[in-house]
């Protein structure tokens, strides 16, 4: 009974390894087809278009936040206080220099005024009195040192008189541009109350901005920087005027100033701008689209388009150091060398030693040639 149980086990395992022996045979075969079915088939190859990389003259840029500053700018309040007469202010309005904005009223002050212009009119006419008599020998020379006094002391008060009403006249210094204001006729104004403020209106503005230390280090009178507004992707050129004689000693930043034509972009004073502040000397580098540059785990890379010992065109991959954004280019310092073609437009489908299929346009052959495309305002000279 036994033996026949031990006859069937060999007899199961003996099953079971030809059907493994069948199956690791049949396996191969199928395995062995495909490989000779897709050795056949042609390599597929990833469509790309290409750009040439190309010499680029490249500066260093720092950015800062900077400030719109007008030439002239003051805060308007009155010297003496009094009730509002007569109110020129106007949010937004330009105004010449010498117009009158607020005048308070000086009807006690007219009639004062009124007064002492009778009293000197007065004085003067005894001291003329007093000057003939002397000559007559009527009058003594202090009667006419008197009267000379009594004169003088008059024509004083009417000229203070005069600066009183002038200083409750309120009159712009400059040509400005008005602020917001709440002043109204009839409103009663202690002295030192805030009216308005005013903005010179002039043919350039100032730009104040911080920069570290060692860039101050390196700036100048009349170096130029870029300037770009809100919404205003070209920027404008300002020019240094000033850095400050000292550095905070908290920041370890220098204020600098820089003079900005007025156009039409040039935002209000008080507006906050971006500046870019050249550092160091030009140098060489190798500029191509942005859209050739692609992340990994090792850092930035691009797809090299190059042949291989067949002549067949292949996509290599390159590490490289980008140095800053151009416009819609970046600027490799390490790693590509100009005149080197790179995949531009479908990099994301390559890999290493991926068969490439150039199918640039046209239109894009020039542009490889970098002769039509506009050197960036922010890296330029």
């Amino acid at each position: 009974m036994k033996s026949r149980q031990w006859i069937g086990s060999l007899l199961l395992v003996g099953a079971v390894i030809v059907s493994g022996v069948l199956l690791s045979a049949w396996k191969r075969s199928s395995i062995a087809e495909s490989e000779a079915a897709a050795a056949n088939q042609p390599e597929p190859a990833e469509s790309v278009v290409t750009a040439v990389a190309r010499e680029h003259e490249h500066i260093r840029t720092t950015t800062s936040i900077g400030t719109v500053v007008a030439l002239r700018s003051i805060t308007v309040r009155n010297e003496l206080p009094g009730t509002v007469r007569q109110v020129a202010l106007e949010p937004g309005k330009i105004v010449e220099a010498g117009t009158v904005l607020v005048a308070l009223d000086v009807s006690v002050e007219e009639a004062d005024l009124q007064a002492l212009q009778a009293q000197a009119e007065l004085a003067r006419t005894q001291f003329a009195r007093m000057q003939r008599m002397s000559q007559h020998r009527a009058a003594s020379e202090m009667e006419v040192d008197a009267a000379r006094a009594e004169q003088e002391v008059v024509q004083a008060q009417v000229a203070r008189i005069k600066a009183v009403i002038n200083r409750k006249i309120i009159r712009a210094p400059f040509r400005a541009r008005i602020g917001i204001s709440d002043v109204h006729p009839g409103q009663y104004l202690n002295e030192g109350a805030l009216l308005t403020t005013l903005q010179g209106v002039d043919d350039s503005t100032y730009v104040d901005f911080s920069v570290a230390q060692q860039v101050a280090a390196e700036l100048r009178p009349g170096s130029k920087v870029d300037v770009f507004a809100s919404g205003d992707p070209k920027g404008v050129k300002a020019e240094i005027l000033a850095i400050d004689a000292r550095v905070d000693p908290t920041t370890r930043n220098a204020a600098v100033r820089a003079k900005l034509k007025n156009t039409a972009q040039t935002p209000a004073p008080g507006a906050s701008v971006r500046v870019q502040v050249a550092v160091g000397q030009p140098l060489l580098a190798t500029a191509v689209p942005a859209s050739a540059v692609r992340k990994g785990p090792a850092g930035d890379h691009v797809f090299v388009v190059v042949a291989d010992e067949q002549g067949k065109t292949r996509a290599r991959l390159r590490e490289v150091v980008v140095d800053a954004m151009a416009g819609d280019e970046v600027v490799i310092t390490k790693g590509l060398e100009p005149g080197e073609q790179v995949a531009a437009s479908g990099s994301f489908k390559l890999r290493e030693a991926a068969l490439v299929a150039v199918s640039n346009k046209p239109e894009s052959v020039a542009l490889n040639g970098g002769e039509s495309q506009a050197q960036p305002n922010a890296t330029s000279m």
